[in-house]
Protein backbone atom coordinates (compact mmCIF):
# COMPACT_ATOMS: atom_id res chain seq x y z
CA UNK A 1 0.00 0.00 0.00
CA UNK A 2 1.27 3.39 -0.76
CA UNK A 3 1.05 6.24 1.35
CA UNK A 4 1.90 10.58 1.08
CA UNK A 5 2.72 12.73 3.95
CA UNK A 6 0.36 14.80 4.92
CA UNK A 7 2.92 17.71 5.27
CA UNK A 8 3.28 17.26 1.20
CA UNK A 9 -0.76 17.62 1.10
CA UNK A 10 -0.20 20.98 3.05
CA UNK A 11 3.09 22.13 0.84
CA UNK A 12 1.35 21.49 -2.57
CA UNK A 13 -1.96 22.74 -1.74
CA UNK A 14 -0.43 25.77 0.69
CA UNK A 15 -2.70 24.91 3.82
CA UNK A 16 -3.00 27.04 6.61
CA UNK A 17 -2.30 25.14 9.94
CA UNK A 18 -5.06 25.48 12.69
CA UNK A 19 -3.40 23.49 15.40
CA UNK A 20 -0.07 24.80 15.99
CA UNK A 21 0.00 22.09 18.52
CA UNK A 22 -0.97 19.43 17.04
CA UNK A 23 2.18 17.12 15.45
CA UNK A 24 1.20 16.17 11.51
CA UNK A 25 5.23 15.62 10.00
CA UNK A 26 4.72 11.73 10.96
CA UNK A 27 0.91 11.14 9.65
CA UNK A 28 0.45 9.61 6.40
CA UNK A 29 -2.78 9.38 3.93
CA UNK A 30 -3.50 6.01 2.58
CA UNK A 31 -6.78 6.40 0.63
CA UNK A 32 -6.95 8.35 -3.01
CA UNK A 33 -10.94 9.45 -2.11
CA UNK A 34 -11.67 12.12 0.58
CA UNK A 35 -14.58 12.47 2.79
CA UNK A 36 -17.45 14.89 3.94
CA UNK A 37 -18.32 13.63 7.18
CA UNK A 38 -21.89 15.39 6.99
CA UNK A 39 -23.85 11.84 8.14
CA UNK A 40 -21.30 11.81 10.75
CA UNK A 41 -21.76 14.68 12.22
CA UNK A 42 -25.66 13.47 12.23
CA UNK A 43 -24.72 10.25 13.92
CA UNK A 44 -24.32 7.46 11.07
CA UNK A 45 -21.27 6.19 11.24
CA UNK A 46 -22.00 2.84 9.04
CA UNK A 47 -19.57 2.22 6.83
CA UNK A 48 -17.32 5.33 7.54
CA UNK A 49 -13.57 4.95 6.61
CA UNK A 50 -11.86 7.23 9.06
CA UNK A 51 -7.96 6.60 6.91
CA UNK A 52 -9.82 8.98 4.25
CA UNK A 53 -9.17 12.48 4.43
CA UNK A 54 -11.99 14.46 6.39
CA UNK A 55 -13.23 17.77 4.19
CA UNK A 56 -16.14 20.36 6.42
CA UNK A 57 -18.00 22.81 4.19
CA UNK A 58 -20.12 25.40 4.01
CA UNK A 59 -23.10 23.16 4.79
CA UNK A 60 -21.20 20.78 7.36
CA UNK A 61 -20.23 23.96 9.31
CA UNK A 62 -23.83 25.55 9.44
CA UNK A 63 -25.38 21.98 10.56
CA UNK A 64 -22.68 22.48 13.12
CA UNK A 65 -23.58 26.40 14.15
CA UNK A 66 -26.88 25.55 14.82
CA UNK A 67 -26.07 23.40 17.43
CA UNK A 68 -26.25 24.45 21.02
CA UNK A 69 -22.69 24.20 22.77
CA UNK A 70 -22.90 21.05 24.62
CA UNK A 71 -24.23 19.33 21.25
CA UNK A 72 -21.96 21.20 18.99
CA UNK A 73 -18.83 19.39 21.45
CA UNK A 74 -20.56 15.78 21.77
CA UNK A 75 -20.90 15.61 17.72
CA UNK A 76 -17.28 16.50 17.19
CA UNK A 77 -15.53 14.58 19.76
CA UNK A 78 -17.42 11.36 18.69
CA UNK A 79 -15.62 12.15 15.01
CA UNK A 80 -12.51 12.94 16.36
CA UNK A 81 -12.40 9.71 18.71
CA UNK A 82 -11.43 8.29 15.58
CA UNK A 83 -7.82 8.24 15.57
CA UNK A 84 -7.35 6.81 12.44
CA UNK A 85 -8.05 10.53 10.89
CA UNK A 86 -5.05 11.69 8.95
CA UNK A 87 -6.42 15.23 9.33
CA UNK A 88 -9.31 17.86 8.73
CA UNK A 89 -9.39 20.65 6.40
CA UNK A 90 -11.83 23.23 6.40
CA UNK A 91 -12.92 25.29 3.54
CA UNK A 92 -13.80 28.63 2.24
CA UNK A 93 -12.73 31.62 3.25
CA UNK A 94 -15.13 32.59 6.17
CA UNK A 95 -15.02 29.45 7.39
CA UNK A 96 -13.51 29.21 11.08
CA UNK A 97 -13.01 26.44 13.45
CA UNK A 98 -15.10 26.34 16.47
CA UNK A 99 -13.72 25.95 19.89
CA UNK A 100 -14.23 22.60 20.62
CA UNK A 101 -13.32 21.54 17.24
CA UNK A 102 -9.45 23.10 17.96
CA UNK A 103 -9.65 21.14 21.52
CA UNK A 104 -10.60 17.68 20.42
CA UNK A 105 -8.12 18.42 17.81
CA UNK A 106 -5.45 18.56 20.28
CA UNK A 107 -6.85 16.29 22.61
CA UNK A 108 -7.00 13.47 20.06
CA UNK A 109 -3.89 14.90 17.61
CA UNK A 110 -5.49 15.17 15.06
CA UNK A 111 -4.27 18.12 13.18
CA UNK A 112 -6.71 20.73 10.89
CA UNK A 113 -6.13 22.93 8.36
CA UNK A 114 -7.77 25.45 6.55
CA UNK A 115 -7.74 26.40 2.30
CA UNK A 116 -9.51 29.71 0.91
CA UNK A 117 -10.94 27.65 -2.04
CA UNK A 118 -14.87 26.40 -2.51
CA UNK A 119 -15.14 22.88 -1.26
CA UNK A 120 -15.73 21.11 -4.77
CA UNK A 121 -13.25 22.75 -6.08
CA UNK A 122 -10.89 21.72 -3.49
CA UNK A 123 -12.30 18.08 -3.68
CA UNK A 124 -11.90 17.53 -7.29
CA UNK A 125 -7.88 18.65 -7.06
CA UNK A 126 -7.18 16.73 -3.94
CA UNK A 127 -8.84 13.35 -5.16
CA UNK A 128 -6.83 13.86 -9.01
CA UNK A 129 -3.80 14.81 -6.80
CA UNK A 130 -3.71 11.40 -4.36
CA UNK A 131 -5.42 9.13 -7.01
CA UNK A 132 -1.82 10.25 -8.89
CA UNK A 133 0.30 10.19 -6.00
CA UNK A 134 -1.60 6.87 -4.54
CA UNK A 135 -1.70 4.93 -7.56
CA UNK A 136 -0.32 1.12 -8.69
CA UNK A 137 3.12 1.64 -9.73
CA UNK A 138 6.62 -0.45 -11.59
CA UNK A 139 9.95 0.57 -12.92
CA UNK A 140 10.25 -0.41 -15.88
CA UNK A 141 14.07 -0.59 -17.92
CA UNK A 142 13.41 1.76 -21.13
CA UNK A 143 13.25 5.31 -22.75
CA UNK A 144 10.01 7.49 -22.37
CA UNK A 145 10.11 10.13 -25.00
CA UNK A 146 6.98 12.67 -25.71
CA UNK A 147 7.29 12.22 -30.18
CA UNK A 148 4.43 14.73 -31.69
CA UNK A 149 2.46 14.65 -28.36
CA UNK A 150 3.14 10.80 -27.74
CA UNK A 151 4.03 9.04 -25.35
CA UNK A 152 6.25 6.69 -26.57
CA UNK A 153 7.93 4.09 -24.31
CA UNK A 154 11.00 2.49 -25.97
CA UNK A 155 11.94 -0.68 -24.68
CA UNK A 156 14.45 -3.08 -25.89
CA UNK A 157 17.68 -5.43 -24.26
CA UNK A 158 20.44 -3.57 -22.93
CA UNK A 159 22.79 -2.00 -25.36
CA UNK A 160 20.39 -2.50 -28.12
CA UNK A 161 20.16 1.49 -28.43
CA UNK A 162 17.69 2.69 -26.93
CA UNK A 163 19.04 5.78 -25.61
CA UNK A 164 21.13 6.73 -28.94
CA UNK A 165 17.38 7.00 -30.60
CA UNK A 166 16.37 8.85 -27.24
CA UNK A 167 18.84 11.56 -27.96
CA UNK A 168 18.62 11.75 -32.10
CA UNK A 169 14.43 12.42 -31.29
CA UNK A 170 15.23 15.04 -29.04
CA UNK A 171 17.87 16.71 -31.10
CA UNK A 172 15.24 16.49 -33.99
CA UNK A 173 13.03 18.64 -31.53
CA UNK A 174 10.98 16.00 -29.19
CA UNK A 175 10.93 15.76 -25.25
CA UNK A 176 12.85 13.47 -23.32
CA UNK A 177 10.62 12.21 -20.14
CA UNK A 178 12.87 9.53 -18.57
CA UNK A 179 15.68 7.24 -19.56
CA UNK A 180 16.65 3.78 -18.60
CA UNK A 181 14.05 3.95 -15.81
CA UNK A 182 10.70 4.71 -16.36
CA UNK A 183 8.05 4.70 -12.93
CA UNK A 184 5.31 3.84 -14.65
CA UNK A 185 1.89 4.56 -12.76
CA UNK A 186 -1.55 3.58 -13.61
CA UNK A 187 -3.95 6.55 -12.44
CA UNK A 188 -7.19 5.16 -13.86
CA UNK A 189 -8.51 2.03 -15.73
CA UNK A 190 -7.19 3.29 -19.28
CA UNK A 191 -4.27 5.87 -18.38
CA UNK A 192 -0.76 5.19 -17.51
CA UNK A 193 1.57 7.79 -16.50
CA UNK A 194 5.28 7.70 -16.75
CA UNK A 195 7.96 9.62 -14.98
CA UNK A 196 11.58 9.46 -13.96
CA UNK A 197 13.26 9.18 -11.24
CA UNK A 198 14.22 12.35 -9.54
CA UNK A 199 17.80 11.52 -9.69
CA UNK A 200 18.16 10.46 -13.00
CA UNK A 201 15.51 12.66 -14.52
CA UNK A 202 16.99 14.89 -17.23
CA UNK A 203 19.89 12.65 -17.97
CA UNK A 204 21.48 10.14 -20.90
CA UNK A 205 23.83 7.44 -20.28
CA UNK A 206 25.54 6.94 -23.91
CA UNK A 207 27.75 4.07 -23.90
CA UNK A 208 31.49 5.71 -25.48
CA UNK A 209 30.88 9.81 -24.28
CA UNK A 210 29.08 9.52 -20.86
CA UNK A 211 26.69 10.95 -19.03
CA UNK A 212 24.80 13.53 -20.79
CA UNK A 213 22.04 16.90 -19.04
CA UNK A 214 19.60 17.02 -22.04
CA UNK A 215 17.93 19.80 -20.15
CA UNK A 216 21.72 22.02 -20.19
CA UNK A 217 22.31 20.91 -24.00
CA UNK A 218 19.31 20.94 -25.72
CA UNK A 219 17.21 23.31 -23.22
CA UNK A 220 14.46 23.56 -21.50
CA UNK A 221 11.64 22.73 -24.35
CA UNK A 222 13.72 19.20 -24.93
CA UNK A 223 12.37 17.73 -21.37
CA UNK A 224 9.21 16.83 -19.69
CA UNK A 225 8.44 15.61 -16.16
CA UNK A 226 6.26 12.86 -17.14
CA UNK A 227 3.47 11.58 -19.89
CA UNK A 228 1.02 9.82 -20.33
CA UNK A 229 2.05 6.28 -22.23
CA UNK A 230 0.52 5.80 -25.40
CA UNK A 231 2.47 3.12 -27.44
CA UNK A 232 5.55 1.05 -26.78
CA UNK A 233 7.71 0.50 -29.24
CA UNK A 234 10.38 -2.35 -28.97
CA UNK A 235 13.56 -2.52 -30.37
CA UNK A 236 14.94 -5.87 -31.04
CA UNK A 237 17.95 -7.31 -32.96
CA UNK A 238 16.98 -8.74 -36.90
CA UNK A 239 16.16 -12.28 -36.54
CA UNK A 240 15.69 -14.42 -39.93
CA UNK A 241 13.15 -16.58 -38.83
CA UNK A 242 10.63 -14.06 -37.48
CA UNK A 243 7.79 -13.24 -39.57
CA UNK A 244 7.43 -9.06 -38.37
CA UNK A 245 4.41 -7.41 -39.21
CA UNK A 246 4.25 -5.71 -42.59
CA UNK A 247 0.76 -4.16 -42.78
CA UNK A 248 -0.11 -3.30 -39.50
CA UNK A 249 -3.88 -4.64 -39.93
CA UNK A 250 -3.49 -6.05 -36.56
CA UNK A 251 -3.05 -4.31 -33.02
CA UNK A 252 0.25 -5.81 -30.87
CA UNK A 253 -0.46 -5.42 -27.13
CA UNK A 254 1.61 -5.41 -24.20
CA UNK A 255 -0.11 -5.42 -20.64
CA UNK A 256 1.33 -2.97 -18.38
CA UNK A 257 -0.12 -2.85 -14.78
CA UNK A 258 -3.18 -4.63 -16.14
CA UNK A 259 -3.72 -2.21 -19.02
CA UNK A 260 -3.16 -3.19 -22.98
CA UNK A 261 -1.02 -0.64 -24.59
CA UNK A 262 -0.47 -0.70 -28.73
CA UNK A 263 3.28 -2.11 -29.22
CA UNK A 264 5.35 -2.02 -32.03
CA UNK A 265 7.97 -4.75 -32.44
CA UNK A 266 11.14 -2.66 -34.65
CA UNK A 267 13.99 -5.13 -36.10
CA UNK A 268 17.57 -3.96 -35.47
CA UNK A 269 19.53 -4.08 -39.17
CA UNK A 270 22.48 -1.21 -40.28
CA UNK A 271 20.63 1.19 -42.03
CA UNK A 272 17.50 1.50 -40.31
CA UNK A 273 16.84 5.35 -38.91
CA UNK A 274 15.47 4.30 -35.82
CA UNK A 275 14.91 8.04 -34.83
CA UNK A 276 12.03 8.25 -38.03
CA UNK A 277 11.01 4.47 -37.34
CA UNK A 278 9.77 5.97 -33.98
CA UNK A 279 8.15 9.35 -35.27
CA UNK A 280 6.28 7.52 -37.80
CA UNK A 281 5.12 5.02 -35.56
CA UNK A 282 3.56 8.02 -33.44
CA UNK A 283 2.15 9.54 -36.49
CA UNK A 284 0.92 6.18 -37.74
CA UNK A 285 -0.82 5.42 -34.13
CA UNK A 286 -1.85 9.08 -33.44
CA UNK A 287 -3.75 9.12 -36.77
CA UNK A 288 -5.44 6.07 -36.21
CA UNK A 289 -6.68 7.31 -33.24
CA UNK A 290 -8.12 10.38 -35.38
CA UNK A 291 -9.93 7.32 -37.36
CA UNK A 292 -7.85 7.01 -40.25
CA UNK A 293 -6.33 3.64 -40.81
CA UNK A 294 -3.42 3.71 -43.95
CA UNK A 295 -3.39 -0.32 -43.86
CA UNK A 296 -7.25 -0.70 -43.90
CA UNK A 297 -7.26 2.07 -46.33
CA UNK A 298 -5.10 0.30 -48.56
CA UNK A 299 -6.64 -3.02 -47.90
CA UNK A 300 -9.78 -1.61 -49.32
CA UNK A 301 -8.39 -0.18 -52.40
CA UNK A 302 -6.52 -3.65 -53.54
CA UNK A 303 -10.03 -5.22 -53.07
CA UNK A 304 -11.82 -3.10 -54.63
CA UNK A 305 -9.27 -3.24 -57.55
CA UNK A 306 -9.74 -6.84 -57.41
CA UNK A 307 -13.59 -6.65 -58.00
CA UNK A 308 -13.19 -4.04 -60.94
CA UNK A 309 -10.69 -6.67 -62.81
CA UNK A 310 -12.93 -9.28 -61.58
CA UNK A 311 -16.24 -7.26 -63.10
CA UNK A 312 -13.93 -6.01 -66.56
Amino acid sequence: MYSVKVSKIIEHFKLEPLTPNVEYDNRQVTESDVNRPALQLAGFFDYFDPTRLQIIGKVEHTYLQKMSQADRGKCIERLMSYKEIPCIVLCREEINPFPEMIACAEKYGIPIFKTLEATTSFIAEVNRWLHVELAPRMSMHGVLVDIYGEGVLITGESGIGKSETALELVRRGHRLVADDAVEIKRVSGTTLLGSAPEVIRHFIEVRGIGIVDVKQIFGIGSVKEMKNIDLVVKLELWDQKKQYDRLGLTNEYMDILGINVVSHSIPIRPGRNLAIICETAAINFRQKKMGYNAAEALNERVMNNLQNNFNN
